[in-house]
């Protein structure tokens, strides 16, 4: 009886426990540890936009300096946000981290290929850049 008994409070425990981890996985993509802001709100006011700009202007091909700076600043909030999404405990994996790592990377070389004007190469990064996202999306997007 003790012996079943012991079982029963271990095999609750090991539950408790896995499921305390599942939770806090999920919350760490959610939300991150401190910040209000919700995951979801910065793709959706941050990275969304920011790509969707970037990706039109990129395809048309920036003509006006106005143009460019706008490129610009499309690029460099998206190489930000990969800091932002390894920030406050919000990365739960390796493929998270991966990904940040490449949306910072290919942004980074999406922001020097604009710089230099050159709309090919910027093309070519932010294709880099958005496998990035895709890669992302593949492992934790529900």
């Amino acid at each position: 009886m003790r012996k079943a008994r012991l079982t029963a409070v271990c095999l609750l425990a090991l539950a408790f426990g896995a499921a305390s981890l599942l939770t806090s996985v999920d919350a760490k993509i959610t939300k991150g540890n401190t910040r209000a802001a919700q995951t979801k709100y910065l793709m959706r006011g941050i990275v969304k936009p920011n790509c969707g700009g970037l990706g039109g202007l990129l395809k048309a091909g920036p003509k006006t300096d106005e143009e460019w700076d706008t490129a610009a600043c499309n690029a460099s909030c998206l190489s930000e946000m990969g800091h932002v999404l390894m920030a406050d405990g919000r990365c739960p994996d390796k493929a998270w981290a991966d990904a940040a790592k490449a949306l910072r990377e290919g942004s980074d070389a999406v922001l020097a290929a604009i710089e230099a004007k050159d709309a090919d190469a910027a093309n070519a990064a932010f294709t880099t850049a958005t496998g990035s996202c895709a890669a992302c999306h593949k492992a934790h997007k529900k």
